[in-house]
């Protein structure tokens, strides 16, 4: 009786799989789904024979004024700066001056200097480091695999940068139709997210959708 009970309790509705199935079945899934990405990654070789540019957005004069008026708000912060380290100086003497701006003591003349040199050095490093990661340009290099993105230069001066980086080192945050105002874009290696604004012209969609635009696991 206990041997039939033995051989018949696996037969039982509701009965927990057997661990080494689970482990089989998630290893077929695994090597199931390498597969699918063999196949795609051969599809897309032989789908892209040349370079196709995926995403463009040309935003030179607006990146210009946005450097004009960070490198205007970095001088006016620096010389507010210079100002108050040199002209508000505390009093030699008590009651030798009647200016009740000039301050007592040298706290206040260093704490307010400091801080007009801090934000103004925050607003040029703005200045410099938003263009860098606003894309404007991107490109599926023959055989696809590879990708070269367009950045602008920094204050808007100049042609800006363009790298190379693989495919697979790619991954987008959120689709085209989810994202309301930019793409974030993830590249492994680099911080910061790099910006494709919404405004831009995606060339491509269904290609952009199936590389640049899909999400990775980096």
């Amino acid at each position: 009786m206990a041997a039939q009970a033995e051989v018949a309790s696996p037969a039982l509705p509701g009965a927990p799989a057997l661990p080494r199935k689970r482990r089989r079945s998630r290893a077929a899934m695994a090597a199931a789904a390498a597969g699918r990405a063999r196949a795609a990654a051969a599809a897309l070789d032989t789908a892209v024979p040349r370079d196709v540019v995926l995403f463009r957005h040309e935003r030179d004069r607006f990146f210009r004024l946005v450097g004009l008026f960070c490198a205007g708000q970095g001088l006016f912060w620096g010389y507010l700066a210079h100002f108050a380290f040199t002209a508000l100086r505390p009093a030699p003497a008590p009651g030798a001056g009647d200016d009740p701006l000039r301050p007592r003591d040298n706290k206040w003349r260093l704490g307010f200097t400091a801080s007009c040199l801090t934000l103004g050095s925050l607003i040029v490093v703005a200045g410099c480091l938003f263009p860098r990661r606003a894309v404007r340009q991107v490109t599926l290099l023959q055989g696809g695999r590879h990708v070269a993105i367009g950045t602008h230069a920094p204050l808007g001066l100049g042609c800006g940068s363009c790298f190379t980086v693989p495919l697979r080192h790619v991954s987008c945050g959120a689709h085209r139709a989810e994202a309301r105002a930019a793409l974030p874009l993830k590249v492994k290696g680099r911080p910061f997210y790099f910006l494709l604004d919404k405004q831009g012209h995606v060339c491509n969609p269904r290609l952009f959708d199936l590389t640049v635009g899909a999400y990775r696991k980096l």
